[in-house]
């Protein structure tokens, strides 16, 4: 009996030590204890049990438990705890109801280890039962279990049960207390969450490192002034300034717009890991600092700590924000040699990056290629990548795809699909989407509902957008918007106005973009009363005083030629933007006030405002107006190079035109000519042409309708203009030949000048 005793205290210390340091060579000791037969000892077995949990996993354990002749509740628990830990929920949930059918009562460890199972199922219901029954057996006081209680609640943004919970402990501990404050945290009462705080320390209770983590999460929607005064509580309670805590500081003040006390805290102490440096790239990104995100990027390369998949996707995010291709591609050499390009967070990354930065769509599609598992977000990005490159039938087709594979659409998904049905003009496509949404229930989202609307003006079914306005349960200021400047847009200004009576019907009242919308639709209309009518609601609705409202009162005053009160409008303008300067020239140039336009011009490059394409198309046509060839000319050269402007063919139009009418129709063709694009376009020829025929000249009219014949041979307008031509040279037989072949011929008219 003694050596029996002796054995089974050699075996307990081996097994305990070997559970202490993890070392798998303890189950060795399982045979010796068979072969001895004291494999009914209850201690040895449960040590037994736990060693192969920690070394050889669940299924290992649960085998053991299987085979044991006697258990209680530390054998139940040991195996529940197993499951947990391996992250099997269901079967911890389904064993721990077998421990219960088996009449053994469950202890505050296993009460523990099944909530938090609850609650990573987020299964309420079981987990008020779990509450129900440790209530039964007197725990409903005990610190540990009533943490895991409200963790549970959290999840489900029941704050006020959470409360309860807490108020039953008789004595909460640090634990509580902070899990009490991560539920208000997580349910978005910031301001609660920090009294709770307050009341801690009135009661006594130390707060710990994760306490202040999540105040400090608190005051980064508070306010700056209570993050501050959290971070001087750190050194009122001594609290050692670990990782976690810079962390969560850096991330408050990057939240808060304080980057420098940010990059002071990275830097306060020596710690550093990737989790620090990925909160202080983000900050960047998030405040508009893109090239200290990438200068931080490369900071931490240099101090040798591996970017993760999250660190990456944040860089990204900061390349795709400053359009610089090369950079991002630097990155993505990166991500590869690393191994990450077929995750899903940095692949989405990339896919926004090549969407914003890339001319060419197959970055895009490669990208989404290499990604392991696509989820809705990279769907979703590649649908919103086809259509900025234009290929807006590939959206629809990925779109089917992306339903076939089994992902379910988001908002964010059909606003990029409807996106596309905009862009393009597709009805069709527009009215399946419709019906997609109406059959998911997705047109409850307003911002669907505004995308529908944005969509249906896009494809030119003007009444059917204002029919679904009117069916929409959820309008909001921002759907009239999107109504009123998608019709502006199309060209149905006068609709555009009717807006007005909707708005009031609805009692939804206008904002600075609806009435600068509205102003534009009064200016393309010429409708003088309805645009004065608009700027007086502006100004007693106090909107007057928004730049967009300005701007369009500059383009409405502009366009009905009362330039003083354009004028007037331009000086209420602090900081004058491009749209404000254009506005202005524009209104000049609309008015023959050529002068005024080109000095605005001038006044424009002096406040330090770059001219852009549209200043370079008023420009040249204020100096068309008044035959200002010379001038023009100077304005296409020093403008383009001056300012990178890439020509357009309405400024070329315009030149041609210029140049035409004055004669220098040899000096307008050499411009034709050396611009690649516009070579290849037949109605830039047509222009041509009509100034050939204004000078009566005959040779060249002939060989400008052949290169424009030769790039459109059906556009009758070609032979018409050049049948006048020989007329007006006394060659009436050529001139009539031309006609034969336009009756004879079956061609087309084309887009007149």
């Amino acid at each position: 009996m003694l050596r029996i005793n002796l054995l089974e205290e050699t075996c307990s210390k081996i097994i305990y030590f070997c559970n202490k340091q993890f070392l798998k060579d303890g189950v060795c000791i399982h045979s010796p204890l068979l072969k001895l037969g004291i494999q009914d000892n209850l201690l040895l077995t449960n040590n037994l049990l736990s060693l192969y949990a920690k070394c050889y996993g669940v299924q290992h354990a649960r085998h053991v438990f299987d085979e044991m002749p006697e258990r209680d509740v530390v054998s139940w628990t040991g195996v529940l705890s197993a499951y947990v830990k391996d992250g099997n929920h269901d079967e911890a949930l389904r064993f721990f109801d077998s421990m219960k059918a088996s009449g053994e009562s469950p202890n505050e460890y296993t009460f523990s280890n099944v909530l938090r199972s609850c609650s990573a199922l987020r299964n309420l219901a079981y987990g008020t039962k779990v509450q129900a029954c440790l209530i039964k057996l007197g725990f409903e006081s005990n610190p540990i279990l009533c943490s895991s209680l409200i963790e549970l609640y959290s999840k489900w943004d029941f704050s006020e049960e959470a409360v309860s919970v807490f108020n039953a402990m008789e004595n909460g501990d640090t634990v509580s207390w902070t899990a009490m404050i991560s539920s208000f945290v997580q349910a978005g009462k910031w301001a609660r969450a920090l009294r709770f705080f307050t009341r801690m320390i009135e009661e006594r209770v130390s707060p710990n490192e994760y306490t202040f983590v999540k105040v400090l999460g608190a005051c980064s929607f508070l306010g700056i002034n209570y993050g501050k005064l959290i971070h001087a509580q750190l050194s009122v309670w001594g609290v050692r300034l670990n990782l976690v805590l810079k962390t969560a500081l850096v991330d408050m003040y990057a939240k808060r717009q304080k980057m420098e006390d940010a990059l002071k805290i990275v830097n306060q102490t020596s710690e550093q890991d990737v989790q620090l440096w990925t909160t202080l790239i983000t900050g960047f990104t998030q405040n508009s600092n893109f090239k200290e995100a990438i200068s931080a990027f490369r900071q931490m390369v240099r101090n040798n700590i591996v970017p993760n998949n999250y660190c990456y996707a944040g860089i990204l995010n900061a390349c795709s924000s400053t359009r610089v291709l090369q950079s991002g591609k630097q990155v993505h050499t990166q991500v590869i040699m690393a191994g990450l390009a077929n995750d899903v967070s940095v692949g989405n990354a990339l896919l926004d990056f090549y969407t914003k930065t890339s001319n060419t769509v197959g970055d895009v599609i490669h990208v989404f290629k290499g990604i392991a598992s696509p989820n809705v977000v990279s769907w979703t990005t590649l649908i919103a990548g086809l259509s900025a490159h234009g290929f807006q039938e590939d959206c629809f087709l990925a779109f089917l795809e992306m339903r076939f594979v089994g992902h379910r659409p988001n908002s964010f998904t059909l606003y990029s699909i409807l996106e596309a049905c905009g862009t393009k003009g597709a009805p069709k496509e527009t009215m399946k989407i419709h019906g997609f949404v109406i059959k998911t229930n997705a047109d409850s989202d307003i911002n669907v509902g505004n995308a529908l609307v944005d969509a249906y003006v896009g494809a030119h079914m003007a009444d059917c957008a204002l029919s679904l306005v009117k069916r929409m349960k959820n309008r909001n200021v921002i759907t009239y918007t999107v109504l009123a400047s998608k019709l502006n847009q199309r060209g149905y200004h006068r609709l555009a106005l009717e807006i007005v009576n909707c708005m009031r019907d609805d009692d939804v009242k206008m904002d600075g973009f609806v009435i600068s919308g509205l102003l534009s639709a009064s200016a393309n209309l010429g409708d003088v009363r309805t645009g004065k009518q608009l700027h007086c609601h502006s100004v007693t609705s106090g909107f007057v005083g928004w730049k967009s409202v300005l701007n369009g009162l500059i383009d409405f005053y502009g366009k009905c030629g009362c330039v003083l009160d354009a004028q007037n409008a331009f000086d209420e303008i602090p900081e004058p933007d491009i749209f404000s300067w254009n506005g202005l020239i524009y209104g000049f140039a609309h008015n023959r006030l050529t002068t005024s336009a080109l000095s605005a011009l001038e006044d424009m490059r002096l406040a330090g405002e770059r001219p852009n394409a549209f200043t370079l198309s008023t420009v040249l046509f204020a100096c068309s107006q008044d035959g200002l060839a010379d001038l023009g000319v100077e304005y296409f050269h020093s403008l383009r190079e001056l300012y990178d402007i890439k020509p357009q063919l309405s400024h070329c139009n315009l030149l041609v035109d210029l140049l035409g009418r004055a004669g220098r129709l040899e000096e307008a063709v050499s411009l034709v000519e050396s611009i690649p694009f516009i070579r290849n376009n037949a109605s830039i020829y047509k222009r041509l042409l009509c100034a050939c025929k204004l000078h009566g000249k005959l040779l060249l009219g002939e060989e400008i309708a052949r290169r424009g014949l030769e790039l459109d041979p059906y556009d009758f307008e070609f032979y018409v203009v050049l049948a006048n031509i020989y007329d007006e040279a006394g060659r009436s037989d050529l001139g009539e030949n031309m006609r034969r072949l336009v009756r004879e011929g079956g061609l087309r008219k084309s887009s007149v000048l």
